[in-house]
């Protein structure tokens, strides 16, 4: 099961963080020990690493209206970057 990390900025830090259970809610579908994590540096950029167990439905639900409501309601700002496992 490979993790994945996605990292991008946000509007606003602590309401970010706040939204961690709606995170592991929205991701529980395909992936699992979903982890948020702060920038060491106090920017709004902001990561979680989700351990995927299913590829093919992460990506078709980040493609939906649903996800794009989420980010929206989370304060996620693009670019979002996606990065997956290696091994």
């Amino acid at each position: 099961m490979p993790r994945v990390i996605f990292t991008h900025p946000v509007n606003d830090v602590d309401h970010w963080a706040s939204k961690h259970s709606e995170r592991v809610e929205a991701f529980s579908a395909w992936g699992s020990n979903v982890v948020d994590y702060l920038s060491a540096d106090g920017s709004k950029n902001v990561g979680v690493s989700v351990d995927v167990h299913d590829m093919d439905a992460m990506k078709a639900s980040l493609m939906t209206a649903e996800m794009d409501a989420a980010k929206q309601a989370h304060g996620v700002l693009e670019p979002v970057s996606l990065f997956v496992e290696n091994g």
